[in-house]
Parts: structure tokens; sequence; C-alpha cells
């Protein structure tokens, strides 16, 4: 396990860069193009909109509830045991599909199967870009993540020949083939141990810092001693408890409720897309190449979104970026069903495509953001986790909308309106925040107390009272005994 002060922002960090990038394209895009055999479930099997989407919102769910499992494999045992494990759970679950003679087969082996095998993956991997990186870390981000957007692009219209050549059960078992490879992402994911995660544990936990001695006497001690079950079962709960502490800040909960609307909004449109356009008379062909479009500029949102946030212009300001991101989205949704032709849907996947991006490559970086680096593979686990009920649910509603309705309209529209509320509440409550901080500064002003930075780093306090109308000035000059305080 390497040892560093701080993240060292290149290095091995370019090869977990390179395995998150395949990792992606092994889980998020694998899962958008099951969208393709949307049609071919439904031919198949004669079944309705709602039934077969219950197929794609299980995976989408799966690999977000059981994300929180695997950043607990992640931080107990090992991100690279975790990402293999879960390589193989979900190649067995697409071969297993291949198989399938009921939707209730899928359901099983593609949707909870493969589901659990992507969660295992996906949110361990981001967070170890997060540990790698810092000053450049919205750039690694967008640079990972755009494997979505590429697997999209080169998967779509390979899934869409595979099903032609092969028939969808011959495609879902090249796909399960193909996901192997997660395997070998595993391998690259190299621990690294940094300054600040110690600060996470008590010092009696800290076993580099402990004597010689004291480590000879802890060896001579049962293992089945009372007192050492009690010490054991208290430092577990507080490591627990440090791990998680971080749900009961405000900032945190408000980033969680509004994931919870985003979430809701932007997946049916992934389901749909293709259904959708094939409805109103564009070829397959055509319909799978608007899903490579959107895979395609959802490559260049990822990385030139990272590069630009991590501009010192806009560092400051990439929770604007994000619901900037969140609420342009959300305005395309509304649009979508007054586009009816080829011509007119090809620019809504570049637009949404672009944004989609956009917000995908800084959801980890705002949540590091609220958090910070140390918590940042569970509060991963936790956003993930809140995705899970969204996609769960979505895809169906909007299929039962199809279906009562006869048409898409209700829900893009519903979509859309989820995407914005999100927007909008991240902004309300960033707005909030600026305008208490505002407030504080005033009453600080206003009681006349200051505070000066010296050149030494020490801060010292200058408070200004009237008291028979005299100033008195007390300075806290002496470093040392303001550092010992």
């Amino acid at each position: 396990r390497a040892r560093h002060a701080g993240p060292p922002d290149g290095g091995w960090g370019w090869m977990i860069v390179a395995g998150c990038f395949l990792v992606t394209i092994c889980t998020r895009a694998v899962t958008r193009c099951i969208s393709i055999f949307f049609v071919e479930f439904q031919a198949y099997f004669g079944q309705d909109y709602a039934r077969t989407a219950w197929i794609h919102s299980i995976v989408d769910c799966a690999t977000m509830l059981c994300a929180p499992l695997g950043s607990l494999i992640s931080n107990h045992v090992s991100c690279q045991v975790g990402i293999m494990l879960g390589g193989l759970l979900a190649s067995t679950g697409l071969i297993l599909s291949s198989f399938a003679t009921s939707l209730e087969h899928l359901y099983l082996s593609l949707g909870v199967l493969t589901g659990l095998g992507f969660a295992l993956c996906y949110s361990p991997a981001i967070a170890m870009v997060g540990k790698y990186f810092n000053k450049k870390k919205a750039l690694a981000y967008g640079i990972a993540m755009s494997g979505s957007g590429i697997g999209t692009f080169i998967l779509a219209p390979v899934v869409q020949l595979l099903i032609e050549q092969f028939s969808w059960r011959g495609a879902l078992l090249i796909l399960g083939g193909f996901v192997l490879n997660l395997c070998v992402c595993g391998a690259l994911m190299r621990p690294i141990a940094l300054k600040e995660d110690r600060k996470t544990a008590p010092e009696f936990l800290e076993q580099d810092y402990v004597p010689e001695a004291q480590k000879r006497d802890l060896k001579r001690m049962s293992i089945c001693s009372p007192l050492i079950k009690v010490w054991s079962h208290e430092c577990l709960c507080y490591c627990s408890w440090k791990e998680y502490d971080f749900l009961l800040m405000p900032g945190f909960m408000v980033l969680a409720v509004s994931v919870l609307f985003m979430a809701y909004g932007c997946s049916p449109l992934f389901v749909y897309l293709v259904p959708y356009a094939l409805s109103v008379g564009v070829s397959h062909h055509q319909a799978a190449f608007l899903m490579s479009i959107l895979g395609v500029i959802d490559i260049i949102g990822n990385i030139t979104f990272g590069w630009l946030t991590d501009r010192r212009c806009l560092k400051k300001h990439r929770h604007f970026c994000y619901l900037f991101a969140v609420g342009m989205d959300g305005l395309c949704c509304l649009f979508l069903p007054v586009l009816q032709k080829f011509p007119l849907l090809v620019p809504f996947s570049f637009t949404f495509g672009y944004f989609d991006g956009a917000y995908v490559t800084l959801i980890p970086v705002v949540t590091a953001d609220v958090v910070g680096t140390s918590s940042l593979s569970s509060a991963l686990g936790v956003v993930y986790f809140l995705h899970a009920i969204p996609y769960l649910v979505s895809p169906p509603v909007a299929g039962w909308l199809v279906d009562t309705t006869g048409s898409y309209t209700a829900s893009f529209l519903l979509s859309g309106f989820s995407m914005i509320f999100s927007s909008t509440l991240l902004c309300f409550a960033s707005l909030a925040k600026k305008i208490k901080r505002t407030h504080l500064r005033s009453l600080t002003n206003d009681t006349g107390t200051k505070q000066h930075i010296w050149t030494n780093g020490a801060i010292a306090y200058s408070v200004t009272a009237e008291l028979d109308q005299k100033d008195i000035e007390f300075l806290a000059v002496d470093t040392n005994s303001y550092s010992n305080r």
C-alpha cells in the first residue's frame, strides 16, 4: 500500500483513471445499451411497456441500491477484490440472461445479479480516482466518466448488429464475456494511504504510531479476553460512525434530496429514447445512431466540463455548474415531445448528451467538496444508493403513462420537471447559505471584531469596545500561547 501525505495528482493515478474509464464502459454503457434490447424483449415475450421496463429499472436499482455494499468491501477488504468479484457476478448474470425463458428470469439474472455485480465495481472505482487527485480532480473525473459516453457510442451500433446477426440471446452472451474485463480493471486499483485518512480514526487505532513495546504486550494478550471484546466493539462502532457522520451535514442532506429528483428525471429517457424514435417513424439504425450521438457528446461533456471547472475562475463555482447542467437536461426533456423527426432528434441528442456528461462528471466532485476526501467512498456509496428507488420506479411509471395515454408526452414532461426541481432546490439552498454568510459577516463587522493574518500564519483577533469613552484594544499576539489554547 503506497503512503502519501496528500493525493499525488499523477503517477499511478492515471492508471487508476484508465481503470475507472473501463469500469464505466462495462457498467454504465452496458446498462444504457439494454434499452436497445427493449423492443426485442417486448416482441419476444409479448408484454406491455410497463412490465418490460422493469428489466432496465431493476438493473439500475440494484447497481445503486448495493453501492454502499461496494464501498464497504472496498473500505474493509480491498477495492481490487470488490471490483473483481463484481465483474464475475455481472458476467454471470448476462450469460444466464441469454438463456431466459420469461421476463421474471430476466428480472433476476439481468436485473438483480448483473446489477449487484455493477454495484461492487462502480462506486469503489470512482472513489479511487478521488483519492489519487486533488488539483486535477475534475479533469480526472471527466476522463474517467467519459467511458460511459464512449462505451455508449461504440456499443450501441455494435449491440444492434449483434442482435441482427446472433439474436438477442447471442448478443447478451457476448456482452457477458465483454464484462469480464472488469476483473482486469480491478487489478489496476492499487490502494493508497493518505495522511488525512489517519485523522478519521482515534489515536489508539493507529498501529503505525504504537511503540514496539506496546505492540508486543498486545500480542501477548488473549484474544478471548472480555476486555478485548469490549474494546474491539467500541472501536468498530467508532469507525462505523466516523465513516457515515457526514449524513448529518446540512449540505449533504440537501444534495441527497436533489439527487432523488435528478435520478428520477434522467432514467426514463435512456429507456424510452429508442422506442420513442421508432414510434415517430425513425428506422432501427437511426434510433441506435441517436444513442451513439448521445454517447459521443456525453464524452465531450465529461472532459470539457471537467477541464473547465478545474480552472481558477470556475473552481469555486462547481456547485452552480452542476445545477446548471441538471437544469438544462430538464429543459431538453420538456421539449422532446415536439421533436418527431430524425433531423430534430439529432440536436436533442447533442444537447442532452453534453449536459448529461457534465453533471455526471461533477457528482463525485460536488460530493467531495461537501464531505471531504476521507469520507468520499462512503458518501458516494450513499449518493448512488439514493439513485436506486428513482431508477427502480421511474421507467415503469413512465411506461404506465405511455400505456394509459398512448403518448410519451406525459412521461417526458414529468422527467423534465423533476430535473428542473432538483436544480432549483440546490440553487435556493446555495443562495440561502450565501445570505447566511453575508449576515454573519455583517454581525461580525457590527461588533467590531477583526481578524488579522500574520506573516507567519498565526491568527490574531482585535476586539474594540467602547468603555468610558476610551478604546481598549486586545491583541492576541503571542502565537505560542494562542496555538496552545
